[in-house]
């Protein structure tokens, strides 16, 4: 019996390698924000002479957004690969993320949701750009979204730091 429990126990192990064609998946995305950068960038630096300030400003905060999401890409592919599949070789690497030392699920979860909360922030910016083109309603909606996103972070802020904080009381304890 207990040869079978260590196969499972073995198996569901295993199971977490699933997730990998995942994170592969997600940098062929990625690769398709590089493209949407590329062609934006593009539309920007060839069309300069005949756009107008508030164009160039949308076309620019696109840009940004294209970064922001690249970046959440970023945190989410190596992040999330190392807490829940495989460590990542990369200790002395010159080129390690700062951030990736001390990452875990509960670090993760807040990093992507203040990411989360740039992105909001970038389109809710390009709305109030091209407010008097949009009716109040699609305005208060994406308000109300980001309002929803603070919140969210706030929240899982305050739970990772009550969890973090009860791990080292029961640690100190024992």
């Amino acid at each position: 019996m207990n040869s079978i429990v260590n196969r499972i126990e073995s198996f569901i192990f295993w199971s977490r390698w699933l997730q990998a064609p995942l994170y592969l998946g997600l940098i062929v995305a990625q690769g398709v924000y590089v493209y949407q950068f590329m062609h934006e960038l593009v539309l920007l630096v060839g069309g300069t002479g005949n756009l107008k300030e508030h164009e160039i400003m949308l076309i620019v905060l696109g840009l940004i957004d294209v970064v922001m999401v690249a970046n959440l890409l970023v945190m989410v592919i190596i992040g999330g690969y190392e807490t829940f599949v495989s460590r990542l070789d990369l200790e002395n690497h010159p080129d390690q993320p700062e951030w990736l030392s001390h990452v875990n699920a509960g670090v993760l979860k807040v990093k992507l949701a203040t990411a989360l909360i740039g992105i909001s922030s970038i389109h809710l910016l390009k709305t109030f750009i091209n407010a008097e083109q949009l009716p109040d309603r699609v305005i208060i909606a994406q308000s109300g979204i980001h309002a929803m996103f603070l919140i969210s972070a706030i929240a899982i802020a305050i739970t990772d730091r009550i969890m973090t904080n009860t791990l080292l009381i029961t640690k100190i304890e024992h």
